[in-house]
């Protein structure tokens, strides 16, 4: 499923005929670290993540009905509810895996760290 680029340790993961969820949890796994023998909670350190064909993932329509996400504006009454269709077809499916990714990440200062070497191509 994924392939290490020795030069730059670089993980490369092809989403084409995966699952969102199983796309994310890997790409998650990597991003923490978890994987590596050199894990450590507090600290970052993961290896970059890049996803290629986030377009060929595999998503039927009654799932992107389903799924969605939430934006809020910090206004009184100004808290939004998205369907994953419409956030795919506004921003791609490439939005679609960050967001999921963003949501397995855990909720610390390291999470913004982790998704700065996440790259996702359609």
């Amino acid at each position: 499923m994924s392939t290490t680029n020795k030069k730059t340790e670089e993980v490369v993961i092809d989403a084409t005929g995966k699952t969102l969820g199983r796309v994310a949890s890997a790409i998650a796994t990597s991003l923490m670290g978890k994987d590596s023998v050199s894990f450590e909670r507090n600290v970052y350190s993961g290896r970059p993540v890049k996803v290629v064909n986030a377009s060929k993932i595999r998503v039927t329509k009654k799932k992107l009905e389903e799924i969605f996400h939430t934006r809020y504006s910090g206004h009184p009454g100004g808290l939004r509810i998205l369907k994953g269709s419409f956030t795919v077809e506004n921003k791609g499916y490439s939005e679609l895996i960050k967001l999921a990714v963003y949501h397995m990440l855990p909720g610390n200062k390291l999470r913004r760290e982790m998704m700065k070497h996440l790259a996702v191509t359609e």
